[in-house]
This record gives structure tokens, C-alpha cells and sequence, in this order.
């Protein structure tokens, strides 16, 4: 089939296949990579908008054949000055994170301001609605449109000056930012590293990429979360149209099972054994095109037998349960106490004694899971959007039967992660492809496949027994905490551990137990999500401490939100729940609450506070790595290479601020990569901990380069490289039998706030945050903007239920995220304690931007109408 249109101005005639849709035909056909496939077909997420007779519109919802005639713009056919307005209105408001959604959002912009060259923030917000971005928050993206639209009218392109929102640091309520950072550098808000190529949709991602002779994978999955394979029959498959080779479990040539910590989880699921979940592997299709490979798994017969799923986490603890795996369906058990709970229980002037639940949430990150791999004479070179290339590198090695050394896995941009991308999806199936059939072999998974394999948010249920004095200052907590990883390791267990850790938030507390069970289930596999466990627990601590205040209000007491968690928040020398003693730097919650004080106290509308406290590193008696190479290249320009992942969270960017800081050398001679080269290994990019050991092993690199530079050239280093390694080893598991069992290498401290309106409605956040040092205060602002959003979505409308094993539902829209038009206005304020373990004293900010949001928000809905939630989320629409 054919359909004529005009594409970019130019008339072109594209061949098509019954099937496709008319991004498709961009995409497959023309190779438009700047339209973006984020929902398969479900035209939820907007990523794929181009402009059809100068309308924005959804090309991944239109039929080629409905597009005979018709105009079609895409980024690449944008006048110039219109693409230069956008990208840099979007890149100096710090409205990019990971800039997968961004193109999308331009194009949508660009529709708006010509029809509209005046709104409202309003009207901006709902323009936009029909985009989504899990990253920014929106608000950055409305600044970026307000913007745009001063020098849309007049067509001028000459875009600088800092910010529209550039109060980072709380000077509206008389504070002032202690360090003064030289520009460009450390503490300066520099613009993300390539933005403006992510904008106009010239960074490529994976599923952008194309190589000579490339061949296209497709997984087929388990229908059933629990069901004996009695037979998978590929005849009829293997003469598909286009159809190359059918690979099974019988194919791997190394392990077939792999994991980050336990090797459980199968590449494929092989004839005679038992799925385990619905995201299960049973088959790979490797075809001539992406559409062929898809078309030809309908052509796969399995034969099961169905058996009943175990979908309860308290019934797979039974004895009379089945095992889900050989060593039973108990993954992680974590336990540890100090003090004497019951003797202070049985003391306390107040006792709250409450059960929580929390929900499964999907991470919903735009770019669906992918890989690209291209044989090599010994092994392959896997182009990755893992979160960790050298764990990448160790497990498909493991696959594949090779030495580490024969596999190379390079990050390609990477559209979003929030910890779902830490495990394999589709990386170690298309490795195996490549190797055997010495032919370069990308995969690219469907958004309901992506929701089917990859890990989600554990469901948490908490039994909190608090007890407290007659002044409110805490005497105890007992806590036992179960939670359902679904069927796979993955690392549950750590995320129990994380849990059970901060079960006390940032408070002191003189008798701790802790009890937290992660257990087995049929249900889809949950692992690490932004967050790790902490902000269930916080939720729940949080809402104990404002149930002591109301009984201290009956007995008489004049005691509010705000002075309950002032009495009892960790001072220097206290112990954190795993009995670690606090450092100096823990006055960072204290000036944390500072910031906020007046703005609560003051309030005449329902207002909810909470705080939080979240780690950096993974600590825990593991070991925390950063490592950072710069390689001088013969044009005078730095190779910048590290193990960790540029997500979105702009760890890129610090760095080259770093070596700007430490050079001189501007970040436009710099290039930033990472790959798994033995001296760039760092682990999984994870825990909030990237920016804080990156930051020390660059300025450990860079610190050498400059060294160098007093006497040399940058031109005279060509082919010299400077190293920076930064290892912290000194943390010990919960338990550990010591004085100061120092479990984690630093804390970030928030407090955060909310405010309803008459009608109970969220109306704004503030955030008060102790950052360390804020690296790039606006990238940090970010950070937290987008925590929120994450968070609140967590609080009041996301959840991923399943039945029986089976989700309910794979469409996007029924995760319930948040829209632009539905989001509170937030403000950020944030307050640097320098860290010592950090570079230039940074610390953690991915995750602690939603860890006291639960707590605020159902505070503030308390004070609205009188009701305690106790379980997420409050509400589904």
C-alpha cells in the first residue's frame, strides 16, 4: 500500500504495510526519529505529535491512508528561528530532563502560540494536558511557553538571562544563598549538557538508532502468571513473513537465569517448566523488520497448563502454600531493634497502634525498554538504557558464556528510569540474537509489554505501634512491615531493608523494633522505584506523629504539626532508627523546618507538614564507587567517561561543571559518556548516589588535568588520560553488633508542605530541601518538582492493581498520572549543609522529593475534613 502527502515540504510517496500507523510510516519508513513512540498506539502520551495541516495531532492514532494529500511538519521541518525560540525557551527555563517527551511538547507548543499568542498560565497548563512528562513536573514547561511566546510574535531568537523562576533558595522569604559560584561551574544553574539536540529531537535514543544490515527482535510473553509450558510450537512462525530465526531457552549459550543479587530470573522460560509471572519470556522472533517480528509472534502456539496463581503475599508464607522457588517464597527478612519497646510502650503517656497500605505504582517512564546489539570478533557491543553498564555488561557476559571483557555496553540516551530500567528487560535476548546470527539485532518492547516485564512500586502493609510522652517527644517504635516483590528477586529485598531502615523518619527514637518480610508472589515483580521503600514507611510515621498531636489536643495540650516534629527530629550525636549516630550535618533538617516555619504557622487554609529523610549510596555493607576517566582527544576536546547513567537527573551536566570548575574548560569542549570499561565502574546507577561519588571522582580527574595545564597545553595532552576514583567502604548492614553501626554514607533532609484550598483541593507544595551543595540549583529545583508530581501521584490517584496476577489494565491513561492542567504549583527552596562525603559537599536529590509528600498532603486533607487515610491512594478518579 502507498499514501502521497507532503512531508517537511517536500511530496513524498511512502510504501506501508495493513497494520501500521501513520507514525509508523514516519519512523520505519521516512526515518523521522524526532516523533516518539512512548505509548504504542494508545495516543496517551503525546510523544508522537507532529503537525497535519498545521494542527498538533497524535500521528501514532492516525491511518496512513487518512493522511493521502495532506501537509505533515515534523522538528526537522521547523523554520530555524522557530526551532531556535523553543529549544532554547525550553532549555533556559530547565524545563528538559531526560527529553524524551520534549519534542512532542515543542511541536505541541509551536501549535499552541499560532493559534494563541497570549494566554493565561491556565490555559498553557491545558495545552499541554495532553503530553506527559514524568520528569519536570510541568511547571518548568509552562515557564519554558511563557517564554517562548515574548519573542514568538517578533520571531526573535536572542534568548538569554537566567530564569523566569530562579528563587532557589528562598530570598523571597529573606534568605540568602551563603556560596557564590563562579559561572558555568560548581553552584552555578548551567544548561543541561546537549539540550538543545534533545529538544529538537537530535539526540537519538535506541529505538532511534540504525545500522547496516540491522535486524528487529520481538518477545513473546507468558499469557498466564503461573502455567506449565508444556509446549511451544514455532512452525508456522518460522515462515512468517520476513522471519529470520526463532530463539528459545534451549538457544542460550551461557546462564540462563540472571539477577542483580539473586540469579532467579530466566531469560526464557524453557518447555517443562513453570511461569512464574505474566511478563515472563517464552520466545524471540529476530525478522528483516520491527513490524515483522511483532506480526510473526501470533504465529507461536504455546501449549500451558494453567495453574492457580499465588497473588497474597500472607497465603505464600502459608505452610501449606506451594514454593514459587526452591529456596521457598520468602526472599528477605530484616530485622533489628534496640532498647526495651515494650517496657517503653507500656510507659508512654500516648500509644498509636495503626495498620498502612500502600499500593503497586508503575514508574511510566517515556522511553520504553530497548537494545541495540552489534556482534563483534570475540563478543558483542550492546548499546543499553540500563541503568548500570557494567552490571549490564556482567549478566549478559553471564548469557552469553564470555569473559566480561568480550562484552562492551554503552549507554545511549535514556528517556526515563526512576529505577525501573536496574534490571535486564530485553538486553540479554538481544545480545544472544546478535552473537549467534553475527548480525546487529535492535529491540524494542510495546508499552504493554513494557508494563507487563518491568519491575514496579511494592505494595507495603505496615503494622506501627508509637508510643510517645506527655510532651510528645517519641519513646518507641514497633514496626512490622510485609511486602510483595511478585515473582522475581530482582532486589526486593534491599528494598525491605531500605524500608525497615527509615521506618522512624528523621526522628529520634529511643526503642526501636523492626520486623520487615519480603515475600514471593505470582504478581508482577516489583524492585526499585524512586523512593526505595522510604516514603511507604514515611507516610505512615508521619501520620502517627500527627495522630499523637490530636490526642495532645484533647488532653489540653497547645502542641500543632510543625512542634511535634520540631521536638523530636535527630540531632547531632542521636541514632537514626538502624542506631547510626547522627552527624553535624544533620542540621540540615533543622534548618530544613526553619525555612518553613512561618509560611505553616501562618496558614489560614488547610496545611499538612511532613518530613523526610532519605540516603545516599546504597550503604548497607555494600560498597559505593565512582569513578570518572577523561581521555585529552587530538582536537583539543575532553572524552569524559563514567559508569553511571545519565537519566535525566543531570548527573552529565555536573560533571562537566566540575571540570569546567576545576579547567576552565567550557562544557561546549566536553563530551560525556558511559560505558564499561574496567577503570569506569561504578555500579547501578541508583540510591541517590550518582551525583555525590561522580562529583568526587571528577574532581579527582580533573583536579590532575589542571595540574598538568600549568605547565602544558590542552593541544600538547592529546591522547593523555587523568583518572578519578572515589570508593566509600565503611557502611555495615542493619543489626550490625557495633557502637556506631553506620549503615549509610549521608542523608538529604525535607520538609514539605501543603496547601488545599475552601473546597479541599491541592492548590500548592512548598519543598524545603538540604541539597549538600547544590551542584546546579536549578537542575536540583528540578529534581524536586518532579519528585513531587511523582509523589503526589503516589498519594492521591496512582496504582497498578492486578488480579489474580494479571493487571487489570495496560493502558497508560488508567495509571492515573497526573496531568499539566491538574498540577499544584510548587515551590522550592533549598538549603545547602555541606555533606563530607559528597563532592563540593553534594549529596542525594533524585529521591527525597517525594518521601514526605504522602505525609503533607494527607495531613493537610486531615485538617480539611477531620479524616485519617491509612492507605494509598486516598482517592482513584
Amino acid at each position: 500500500m502507498k499514501v502521497a502527502f507532503t512531508l517537511n515540504g517536500e511530496e513524498i510517496t511512502a510504501e506501508y504495510e495493513e497494520g501500521m500507523s501513520f507514525l509508523d510510516v514516519l519512523r520505519e519508513v521516512c526515518l523521522i526519529k524526532s516523533c516518539k513512540d512512548g505509548c504504542s498506539g494508545q495516543g496517551f502520551c503525546g510523544a508522537c505529535t507532529v503537525l497535519i495541516n498545521g494542527k498538533a495531532t497524535l500521528s501514532c492514532r492516525q491511518k496512513p491512508g487518512s493522511i493521502e494529500g495532506k501537509e505533515i511538519i515534523t522538528l526537522e521541518g521547523l523554520d530555524k528561528i522557530e526551532q531556535d525560540i523553543l529549544s532554547k525557551s525550553l532549555v533556559k527555563e530547565g524545563a528538559i530532563q531526560c527529553g524524551f517527551c520534549t519534542p512532542g511538547i515543542l511541536l505541541k507548543i509551536k501549535g499552541f502560540l499560532d493559534k494563541n499568542p497570549t494566554s493565561t498560565r491556565e490555559e498553557k497548563a491545558k495545552a499541554i494536558t495532553g503530553n506527559l512528562c514524568r520528569c519536570t513536573g510541568y511547571q518548568r514547561i509552562i515557564d519554558a511557553i511563557e517564554t517562548a511566546e515574548e519573542h514568538w510574535l517578533n520571531k526573535d531568537s536572542n534568548i538569554s538571562g537566567p530564569p523566569r523562576r530562579k528563587d532557589f533558595f528562598g530570598e523571597k522569604y529573606g534568605f540568602e544563598r551563603e556560596y557564590t559560584p563562579k559561572e558555568k561551574g560548581v553552584g552555578d544553574s548551567t544548561h543541561r549538557y546537549r539540550g538543545i539536540e534533545m529538544a529538537l529531537g537530535k539526540k537519538p535514543y535506541i529505538g532511534d538508532m540504525e545500522v547496516d544490515e540491522m535486524l528487529h527482535g520481538a518477545l513473546l510473553l507468558s499469557e498466564h502468571p503461573r502455567a506449565k509450558i508444556i509446549e511451544i510450537d514455532t512452525s508456522e512462525a518460522e515462515s512468517a513473513c520476513g522471519a529470520v530465526r526463532i530463539f528459545l531457552a534451549k538457544d542460550v549459550p551461557g546462564k540462563r537465569f540472571i539477577g542483580h543479587i539473586i540469579s532467579d530470573w530466566p531469560i526464557f522460560i524453557s518447555e517443562g517448566e513453570t511461569t512464574k509471572y505474566v511478563g515472563d519470556v517464552l520466545a524471540m522472533v529476530v525478522a528483516d523488520t520491527m513490524y515483522h517480528a511483532r506480526a510473526a509472534l501470533d504465529k507461536i502456539k504455546v501449549d500451558y497448563e494453567v495453574l492457580e496463581p499465588i497473588d497474597d503475599p500472607l497465603k505464600a508464607l502459608s505452610a501449606e502454600a506451594d514454593k514459587l522457588h526452591k529456596k521457598g517464597n520468602l526472599l528477605g527478612h530484616t530485622f533489628f531493634g534496640r532498647g526495651d519497646v515494650a517496657k517503653a510502650l507500656q510507659n508512654s503517656k500516648y500509644i498509636i497502634k495503626q495498620q498502612f497500605r500502600t499500593q503497586r505504582i508503575e514508574h511510566a517512564f517515556m522511553e520504553v525498554e530497548s537494545s541495540l546489539a552489534i556482534p563483534t570478533e570475540e563478543g558483542v557491543h550492546v548499546y543499553s538504557q540500563g541503568q548500570g553498564v557494567h552490571e549490564d555488561q556482567r549478566q549478559i557476559a553471564e548469557a552469553l558464556g564470555l569473559e566480561e571483557e568480550k562484552v562492551i555496553v554503552e549507554l545511549v540516551t535514556n528517556g526515563g528510569a526512576f529505577g525501573g530500567k536496574e534490571d535486564l528487560t530485553c538486553q540479554a535476548q538481544t545480545a544472544i540474537a546478535a552473537f549467534l546470527l553475527k548480525k546487529p539485532v535492535k529491540t524494542v518492547l510495546t508499552r504493554e509489554q513494557s508494563l507487563l516485564m518491568h519491575v514496579k512500586r511494592h505494595p507495603m502493609t505496615m503494622d506501627y505501634e508509637v508510643g510517645a510522652d506527655e510532651n510528645g517527644k517519641l519513646t518507641a517504635v514497633r514496626m512490622k512491615l510485609i511486602a510483595d516483590t511478585g515473582a522475581y528477586a530482582s532486589v526486593g529485598a534491599k528494598v525491605a531493608e531500605r524500608a525497615a531502615g527509615h521506618c522512624c523518619g528523621p526522628y529520634y527514637v529511643p526503642n526501636v523494633d523492626v520486623d520487615a518480610k519480603v515475600v514471593y508472589t505470582n504478581n508482577p515483580v516489583c524492585g526499585a522505584m524512586r523512593g526505595f521503600g522510604v516514603n511507604q514507611t514515611s507516610f505512615a510515621i508521619e501520620t502517627c506523629l500527627n495522630m499523637i498531636v490530636e490526642k495532645m489536643r484533647e488532653d489540653g495540650n497547645e502542641i500543632d504539626e510543625f512542634d511535634i516534629r520540631e521536638r523530636n527530629i535527630l540531632r547531632d550525636g542521636q541514632r537514626f532508627a538502624t542506631g547510626q549516630k547522627m552527624t553535624k550535618t544533620v542540621i540540615g533538617m533543622q534548618k530544613c523546618l526553619d525555612a518553613v516555619k512561618d509560611v505553616y504557622k501562618e496558614s489560614k487554609v488547610p496545611t499538612g507538614i511532613a518530613c523526610g529523610i532519605k540516603n545516599t549510596g546504597i550503604g548497607n555493607g555494600l560498597e559505593d564507587t565512582g569513578r570518572v576517566l577523561i581521555k585529552v582527544l587530538d582536537d583539543g576536546k575532553l572524552d569524559i567517561l563514567t559508569g553511571f547513567t545519565e537519566m535525566g537527573q543531570g548527573l552529565f551536566t555536573v560533571i562537566t561543571q566540575v571540570v569546567t570548575e576545576l579547567t576552565d574548560i567550557p562544557q561546549s569542549q566536553m563530551n560525556v559518556r558511559s560505558i564499561s570499561y574496567p577503570n569506569t565502574k561504578c555500579g547501578m546507577t541508583t540510591a541517590s548516589r550518582g551525583t555525590t561519588l561522580d562529583t568526587m571522582a571528577a574532581k579527582k580527574a580533573a583536579e590532575k588535568l589542571a595540574l598538568v595545564l600549568k605547565s602544558k597545553s590542552l593541544s600538547e595532552l592529546s591522547g593523555e588520560e587523568f583518572h578519578g576514583e572515589y570508593i566509600c567502604d565503611f557502611t555495615v548492614k542493619p543489626g550490625t553488633k557495633i557502637d556506631n553501626p553506620v549503615t549509610h554514607l549521608a542523608f538529604s533532609y525535607a520538609v514539605q508542605v501543603a496547601f488545599l484550598d475552601d473546597e479541599g483541593k491541592l492548590k500548592k507544595m512548598i519543598a524545603a530541601h538540604d541539597v549538600g551543595r547544590a551542584i546546579n540549583p536549578m537542575a536540583c529545583a528540578g529534581q524536586f518538582e518532579g519528585g513531587i508530581h511523582m509523589g503526589l501521584g503516589h498519594s492521591l490517584s496512582e496504582s497498578f492493581p492486578s488480579t489474580k496476577g494479571v493487571p487489570d489494565s495496560l493502558r497508560m491513561r488508567d495509571l492515573q498520572i497526573i496531568k499539566a492542567k491538574d498540577m499544584p504549583e510548587v515551590e522550592v527552596i533549598l538549603i545547602e549543609v555541606p555533606e563530607e562525603v559528597g563532592g563540593f559537599g553534594a549529596k542525594g536529590v533524585g529521591e527525597i522529593g517525594l518521601v514526605p509528600t504522602a505525609g503533607a498532603v494527607t495531613g493537610a486533607l486531615h485538617q480539611f475534613d477531620g479524616k485519617w487515610r491509612f492507605e494509598l491512594p486516598v482517592s482513584r478518579k
